[in-house]
């Protein structure tokens, strides 16, 4: 359950978009430079976000992504399921095609309690509160892979 660069920039980049007012529209180019991400593959994510109904996308002048209403209560197993597909959590950490308690890996049994805590915590972590993190300067959206599962920021 290693989260892909795609998981992380769309993390970042719904965090980095939470931290705006609400419903107003933050350029793709804005939050690339921002994350240091590169811009195209930004967009491509950008747009399956729209697509799984987390963001809206105006174009035009004055155009960009904003949240949803009511996504900033978007927790990061929503955000993942999106990027890493629905059954990211169910896959067998040795990557074997069969793999469950009838039927285990030599990790299984003690890979499923970590893996049931993992899941928790990115249940509990919502955009919304994320964003306030690093709007209270607590966190940097830099910060924020070691943030995720509730590490504490490397001392800089």
């Amino acid at each position: 359950m290693i989260l892909s660069r795609t998981s992380q920039y769309a993390i970042q980049a719904l965090i980095y978009i939470a931290t705006k007012p609400p419903g107003e529209p933050v350029l793709n180019r804005e939050i690339a430079e921002h994350l240091n991400v590169p811009p195209a593959y930004l967009a491509k994510i950008m747009q399956s976000l729209c697509k799984g109904n987390l963001l809206y996308s105006f174009r035009g002048r004055l155009g960009g992504f904003c949240l949803r209403e009511g996504m900033e209560k978007a927790d990061l197993m929503q955000v993942l399921s999106l990027t890493e597909g629905v059954g990211f959590t169910q896959d067998c950490v040795l990557g074997l095609k069969v793999c469950s308690d009838e039927t285990a890996c030599p990790m299984h049994f003690k890979w499923k309690p970590i893996k049931e805590k993992i899941v928790g915590l990115l249940h509990e972590q919502t955009l919304e509160k994320l964003a306030r993190a690093v709007q209270t300067g607590k966190y940097r959206l830099a910060d924020m892979p070691h943030v995720l599962l509730g590490e504490q920021p490397l001392a800089h």
